[in-house]
């Protein structure tokens, strides 16, 4: 199938600017893709921004050169440095420099300096069936699949190519044929207070990711809305573990207000029952440190912490003093908050390490610690962590956490699934 550029397109791609290489980049990773056509994206969500090496900053910095600027609202993702001064990032030169020219020229092309990789808790929520082309695993599961906009998994550069196009392929998750769920994974043999708790969204995450690969599913049993924040760690979990651009929850997400909707209408190819001993099994799969007697860190927000979850963790705390750092990794549309009521200074105070604009999963901040041990209650974290960072993980709720940075070694509240 050949590729069908619209004149505009064609004289645009024809140019010698940086509109026109970002133009030539989307219509040849169309052609690649086998999409018929470009088509208008409402707006973009920037991963590229993350200095990985040189490359990704002379690649954006050659696209100011060539006067490109987005044409649509794209925000960014996380990036390298903590530019709100908030964490030592141990980042050392000529990185470190080529890092902030990165950010810098991203900023130059008029992408928003969000910095999150949680947009859609900073105000970029695009509306039900538009099209967008979104960068980040978490952030393309998210909007998928309970915002109902419709993105691909966009690619580092081809993500900031499309914003400055206003053009994305037409293929994959675009189109409401692909969209359909072929298989359910069903929860209801797991007891309702389990699927209420906190923990279990991020290990129901990491067991259909498992499960799924990169199909779609979805997941039938749950009762109720458990809440914007267990989604997003649902999500997270999910695309870590597999490689999720969509999921599905019956009378919960806004394609499936059932499960046979959700199927478009046609039997399930495949039904997982799911089962208490399943769940700990993949609760298990998250810790990956030989021994439990100690902690070194602890680490949370991946995806970016919510103002909601810095009320959980002040409450968990309880004015308490933290005998280990928690590393709270959060936006800084939620510092802003914090800040303005003099929140992030008493949490500071008691030795919570506030990181912006950046996580420590995808930049040296933890202490350079051969046999680390991390504690965290994210299954995105759980993930990457130790091939990312070098510590080994144990994976709790929020609770455990605050509880073992409090005390100086893990502590676990049964897990009641």
């Amino acid at each position: 199938m050949s590729l069908d550029l619209t004149s505009d397109e064609r004289h645009i791609a024809g140019g010698t600017d940086g509109a026109a290489m970002a133009m030539r980049i989307v219509a040849e990773s169309a052609t690649l893709l086998g999409a018929p056509r470009l088509i208008p994206i409402a707006s973009a969500h920037i991963d590229g921004a993350l200095y990985h090496g040189d490359s990704g900053t002379l690649f954006a910095e050659r696209l100011v050169e060539g006067g490109a600027r987005v044409a649509v609202r794209a925000t960014l993702n996380v990036g390298a440095l903590d530019l709100m001064g908030c964490s030592r990032v141990r980042l050392e030169e000529p990185q470190r420099s080529m890092a902030r020219r990165m950010m810098e020229a991203y900023r130059k092309l008029g992408c928003e300096q969000s910095w999150t990789c949680a947009p859609y808790q900073a105000g970029h929520r695009p509306a039900f069936g538009t099209d967008v082309a979104w960068g980040e695993s978490n952030a393309v599961v998210f909007c998928n699949s309970v915002l109902g906009a419709r993105t691909n998994r966009y690619g580092d550069f081809l993500d900031i190519a499309c914003a400055i196009s206003g053009r994305a392929p037409d293929y994959g998750l675009h189109q409401a044929e692909n969209r359909r769920a072929s298989l359910v994974l069903d929860v209801s043999a797991l007891p309702p207070e389990f699927l209420a708790s906190e923990i279990a969204w991020p290990v129901l995450g990491s067991l259909y990711g498992r499960e799924v690969g990169n199909a779609i599913g979805v997941v039938t049993g749950v009762e109720k809305n458990p809440g914007e924040d267990a989604l997003k760690a649902f999500g997270a979990a999910a695309a870590s573990s597999g490689a999720v651009g969509l999921f599905h929850i019956s009378g919960v997400t806004p394609e499936a207000p059932d499960a046979a909707t959700a199927l478009g209408g046609v039997e399930a190819e495949t039904v997982i029952r799911v089962t208490p001993d399943m769940v700990r099994q993949a609760q298990a799969r998250l810790s990956t440190a030989e021994s439990t007697d100690r902690i070194d860190a602890v680490a949370i927000g991946s995806p970016h912490l919510s103002l909601a979850e810095f009320d959980a963790l002040e409450r968990l705390m309880a004015g308490r003093r933290l005998a280990v750092p928690i590393h709270a990794c959060t936006g800084r549309h939620v510092l802003t908050e914090l800040d303005s009521d003099g929140r992030r200074k008493a949490l500071e105070a008691l030795g919570v390490v506030i990181v912006a604009d950046t996580c420590v999963v995808v930049t040296p901040i933890l202490p350079d610690q051969a046999d680390g041990v991390l504690m965290t209650n994210s299954g995105k974290f759980a993930h990457y962590a130790p091939g990312n960072t070098g510590y080994a993980v144990l994976y709790g709720s929020l609770a455990d956490c605050v509880e073992s940075a409090v005390i100086g070694r893990p502590v676990f509240a049964r897990l009641n699934s």
